[in-house]
């Protein structure tokens, strides 16, 4: 799509892939396959120059690569003409029931001369909403409620890992346990949801254990379990297939958290 093709706009919201930037990724920054697309954003904001943009992107934006590719991202998007504000993220401080850090960059032109952009408060800060809370009654005919079917092998390791545990933490039978090439551990793999805290982070994963794991059953969580801990709501239809409808979940923005930013720059 060419930018001339299109209308101006008055706001513009982007969030780049965050493959090279996460922890959980392959840390390559902005030299790797993804860490330029940031540029997207950046050329459509010298084209259309709107009033102002968010944009957004995992927390391991600021620590990775060799050189503080966060401070270079930063000062691209403030010479496209734009007063910028940067802020971590901690979503589930703002009523998100997951640990889900992330940072949101907000810009104004700079002819606005806004110069006081103040990012929301946290909202829930002492009393965090928990994964039971969040994932309690959930319709049996709720959209994109599937179950997932579990081999065997994988329920009984499941019946042997506690709340909150994954598969390297818990006291496994020698059958049962995982065995890592170079014997790494990955503390997402068969980790089960504590009850009393909010979810650990919903990736678009699933493969190898790396699904969220409930806390009672021992079972996957379902795509609509996911997509309560993003915070949408159980109206909201995700299309494609099983596996597709998981990704979307994991690579959304939680839309309370969206709606907090959004409130505070349309206060602005």
């Amino acid at each position: 799509m060419k930018f001339e093709n299109l209308e101006s706009i008055d706001g513009l919201v982007f969030g780049f892939p965050c493959n090279d930037f996460s922890i959980v990724g392959s840390r390559s920054g902005i030299n790797g396959e993804y860490g330029k697309l940031y540029q997207w954003g950046e050329k459509a904001l010298k084209y259309f120059q709107p009033s102002f943009f968010v944009a957004e992107n995992v927390s391991g934006l600021a620590s990775s690569g060799k050189r503080s590719d966060f401070e270079f991202i930063l000062t691209k998007l403030q010479k496209a003409g734009y007063n910028i504000y940067p802020s971590l993220y901690r979503f589930e401080q703002y009523g998100v029931p997951q640990s889900r850090h992330r940072i949101i960059i907000v810009g104004f032109r700079s002819d606005l001369n806004i110069i006081d952009f103040k990012h929301p408060i946290p909202t829930h800060e002492d009393a965090p909403i928990t994964a039971k809370i969040a994932l309690q009654d959930v319709p049996s005919d709720a959209l994109n409620h599937e179950y997932t079917k579990h081999p065997p092998h994988v329920i009984e390791r499941l019946q042997h890992i506690m709340p909150g545990q994954n598969a390297f933490t818990a006291n496994l039978p020698d059958a049962l346990q995982l065995r890592m090439k170079s014997g790494a551990t990955i503390s997402q793999i068969y980790r089960r949801l504590s009850p009393d805290k909010p979810s650990y982070t919903v990736t678009g994963s699933g493969g190898g254990g790396t699904h969220l794991y409930h806390w009672d059953e021992p079972r996957a969580l379902t795509n609509r379990e996911r997509a309560r801990l993003q915070s949408f709501p159980d109206s909201f239809l995700f299309y494609g297939g099983k596996e597709s409808v998981r990704k979307q979940i994991g690579m959304a923005v939680p839309p309370i958290g969206a709606e907090i930013v959004f409130n505070a720059v349309l206060k602005t």
